[in-house]
């Protein structure tokens, strides 16, 4: 468990009308940043005193050398491996991922130009190695050299065991080739050529290349002159040539990003969450200085989570049948035997006595929240006793960083034990399926139901409830009691995207009562949930945060999500308008602004949206970055100038709406003309 520290700032007393705020912090006055009970790549904890900042690498050092717990599988199944923050490198050959003597390749990276992995008996250019550093490095040079000492069989001085011919490839990220071999077994290079050498004559080979950020770098023996002259070319049992002492990676700067996590923290109580702030400085190296520099090109992100218990996992062991039941953790770790492990994953699944899935506690953790970007936002959590945090900071160049001071997060008391939300259609609140299903973009009645529990008389109860419905809603009535009746709320606000009722009365340990908000509201995402809090209008308690489970015997979906369905295929930017087919954009404030407005489908979150201009014959005229945009109607204007400022001549111009995604980009396309 990570320490904890509680910094109490008095805003009141307990009584009614009154907040009690706390903050818990890291860095600054707060928790120190620590190495010792918290995951970090490439994190300096030592140039400035209370604060973290990415390692500023050096060019005299080996980047592969400096990194720990290097492991040698392709897809390894240690506990708790996540991409990214775990070195990898591992050998492969046509149509095999992983060896016995996988481990060994380990050797190729640790520092010591005396340890090595022996060339096996395979085909020479049916073997490769691929090396993940984890995060995009700064690099201008890779490299290897044969060990010092030792000999092979045949009495050949390993220092004289050179490679004769080879090829080297790198990518900055995951490269669709690396996915691409989970279905077949042949090599495939990376992104960027480093090298393609037909004849090497050097023991010690140094490759420059032009400085860029790198994460995987890829090394294939190939046949050589040499080798084709004896016919070594055609022996695919032959012992192949060529011993590493070491893998060398070379570069100057700071990585693209950098991580830290935290251990997990336990707060003592469970809390309701308040705002996520941090003090940070945007820095610059200078030579051999590291200087402020407000417009440095890096960012911060921070990811949260937060749980009732103290580990998120489940953990499982097989029964004598192959299913699966939760075991604790010590016994997964100490008792069960784990499975023979291959490139791919686990074998031996399904016998009594060996380690079978970890699952996620969605009951009692939240999934790790979406990155936060900017201090002073509604930290997203449920409440919690227990909360883990973790930071990315991100460089867009070799030389930027931004320094993490400090970081916070307040803490309010619970307004109760708990509260429970179910949501149905109106028409339908026992479906079938077990599950709520919508048309796209069609206004729905939904029923909404809530119950709080209490379990001390210090939980102050709330009077109002925020339901987040993402786009506009229709209020329709306010039920409570037992039987559900309809009563006048004190207030109703319909924003934009959310509902806010403020009940006639407070729901508190001695006046808890059911209640069902019936509201109308069209959904745009294919799974869509409405999220809710409750808070007190009489206090500044945090909100506490809604959650899914079983409020009404009337209503059979335990849940707060809905599935959207589309009526027929469609796409997912539909209603595109403008607000003319002809505008005059000449300052006489009349008709000077177009409106583009449309509507977004089926997004799974929030994706970059981009606006591009192009006259008839192709030629690309101005550009509008939108930033990100989420499902729903959404509205652009656009005043008919360029990326420089300068007005288009008048005309007719193709508009290009471009949703940018990870695996594909959307876009609809539009005339509109240009008049004086």
């Amino acid at each position: 468990m990570h320490g904890w520290l509680m910094i109490w700032l008095v805003l009141g007393s307990a009584a009614v009308g009154k907040a009690e705020v706390a903050v818990w912090k890291i860095g600054g006055s707060g928790l120190d940043w620590s190495e010792a009970d918290s995951s970090f790549v490439f994190m300096d904890f030592t140039s400035v005193p209370g604060a973290i900042q990415p390692r500023y690498i050096t060019r005299d050092v080996n980047i592969l050398s400096q990194m720990a717990n290097w492991s040698p599988f392709k897809f390894p199944t240690a506990l708790g491996y996540i991409d990214g923050e775990q070195p990898r490198i591992w050998r492969a050959a046509n149509g095999f991922y992983w060896f016995t003597a996988g481990s060994l390749t380990t050797k190729w990276v640790d520092g010591d130009s005396l340890s090595y992995s022996p060339p096996v008996s395979r085909g020479i250019d049916s073997e490769w190695y691929t090396i993940d550093v984890g995060v995009p490095v700064p690099a201008d040079q890779f490299g290897f050299f044969t060990p010092p000492r030792g000999f092979r069989n045949d009495g050949t001085p390993l220092s004289k065991d050179i490679v004769k011919a080879f090829e080297v490839s790198a990518s900055e990220e995951t490269d669709p080739v690396l996915n691409r071999e989970n279905g077949d077994g042949d090599y495939h290079r990376l992104k960027t050529l480093i090298a393609d050498l037909p004849q090497n004559f050097d023991k010690e080979v140094e490759l420059d290349f032009p400085k860029q950020y790198v994460r995987f770098m890829r090394f294939r023996r190939k046949v050589s002159i040499d080798d084709i002259g004896v016919g070594l070319n055609n022996i695919e049992g032959a012992v192949q040539l060529g011993t590493f002492g070491e893998f060398v990676l070379k570069g100057e700067g700071i990585p693209k990003r950098v991580y830290y996590t935290t251990r997990i923290t336990d707060l003592r109580r469970d809390w309701n969450f308040g705002q996520l702030s941090w003090s940070a400085t945007p820095m610059r190296r200078v030579g051999d200085q590291a200087v402020e520099a407000p417009q440095a090109k890096a960012q911060i992100k921070v990811e949260l989570r937060s749980g009732r218990d103290d580990d998120p996992n489940l953990y499982h062991e097989f029964t004598d049948t192959g299913a699966e039941r939760v075991v604790a953790r010590e016994r997964y770790e100490k008792e069960l035997k784990k499975p023979d492990q291959t490139g791919e994953g686990l074998t031996q699944e399904g016998k009594p006595g060996l380690q079978a899935s970890v699952g996620y506690d969605i009951e009692n953790w939240t999934y790790w929240s979406f990155p936060l970007t900017q201090p002073g936002a509604q930290a997203p959590l449920q409440r919690g006793r227990y909360l883990q945090v973790r930071v990315t900071l991100e460089s867009q160049a070799f030389a930027d960083f931004v320094r993490l001071d400090s970081l916070w997060i307040e803490l309010s008391p619970l307004l109760a034990g708990q509260v429970k939300g179910e949501v149905a259609r109106l028409d339908e609140p026992q479906p079938a399926a077990g599950f709520t299903q919508v048309n796209l973009g069609r206004m729905i009645d939904f029923s909404y139901d809530l119950k709080a529990e209490f379990n001390s008389t210090n939980q102050r109860g709330f009077d109002a409830v925020r339901i987040k419905t993402g786009s506009r809603p229709a209020f329709r009535r306010l039920e409570m009691g037992e039987p559900l009746a309809e009563v006048a709320p004190a207030q109703v606000a319909e924003d934009p995207e959310a509902l806010v009722i403020f009940l006639p009365r407070k729901i508190t340990d001695t006046t808890t009562t059911p209640i069902r908000v019936v509201f109308g509201s069209e959904v745009f995402n294919i799974a869509n949930t409405f999220e809710a809090e409750v808070f007190a209008t009489d206090s500044g308690d945090f909100p506490q945060q809604v959650e899914a489970g079983d409020v009404s015997a009337g209503v059979g979906t335990n849940s707060l999500r809905v599935l959207g369905v589309a009526e027929e295929a469609g796409q997912v930017i539909e209603a595109l308008r403008l607000s003319a087919a002809v505008f005059t954009p000449n300052g006489d404030g009349a008709n000077d602004r177009l409106e583009i407005a449309y509507t977004l489908f089926r997004l799974p979150a929030p994706l970059p949206v981009e606006l591009n201009f192009y006259a008839l014959d192709g030629a690309h005229q101005a550009q509008v970055e939108v930033g990100l945009q989420g499902a729903g109607p959404q509205r652009i204007f656009w005043d008919g100038r360029n990326s420089a400022g300068q007005l288009l001549p008048p005309g007719i111009y193709l508009i290009e709406i471009v949703i940018q995604s990870e695996l594909k980009n959307f876009r609809r396309v539009q005339p509109v003309g240009i008049v004086y």
